[in-house]
């Protein structure tokens, strides 16, 4: 009897850590990860414009690099729109020096395709230098 119950103890155990680790796991570094795609702003629209499911399987929540005009800058809530096609959230604020029909290169998590906007979101950006 005594031996049953310290192996249901055990496996109790054992369980609590896994779930712990998996509710509770870190958070990505994106400025840290490689990039898995570098593509322009307007060939990853033109993607999800053919073919939205297999742009979605591609692209989605991967760390990529993107680059296009900037055409819209919301210094307030840290979002830089690329060539009215990508809105992106940078994790640090707006540099100054940035102004509208600047040519940036951005890398971050490709979070979804709106196709009630027809915009692609991206968050945790950072500008390449």
């Amino acid at each position: 009897m005594r031996k049953k119950v310290i192996i249901a103890l055990v496996c109790f155990l054992v369980v609590a850590f896994v779930g712990y680790n998996y509710m509770y796991k870190s958070h990505r570094d994106i400025s840290a990860e490689t990039v898995s795609y570098s593509v322009s702003v307007d060939d990853i629209y033109t993607t999800f414009q053919v073919d939205e499911k297999s742009a979605n399987a591609k692209y989605i929540d991967k760390t990529i690099e993107i680059y296009g005009k900037i055409t819209n800058i919301d210094l307030q809530n840290k979002i830089i729109t690329v060539d009215q096609k990508l809105s992106a959230r940078l994790t640090n604020s707006i540099p100054s020096h940035l102004k509208i029909q600047n040519v940036i290169a951005l890398k971050g998590r490709l979070t979804g395709y709106d196709d009630l906007l027809s915009e692609i979101q991206m968050d945790q950006c950072t500008i390449k230098q």
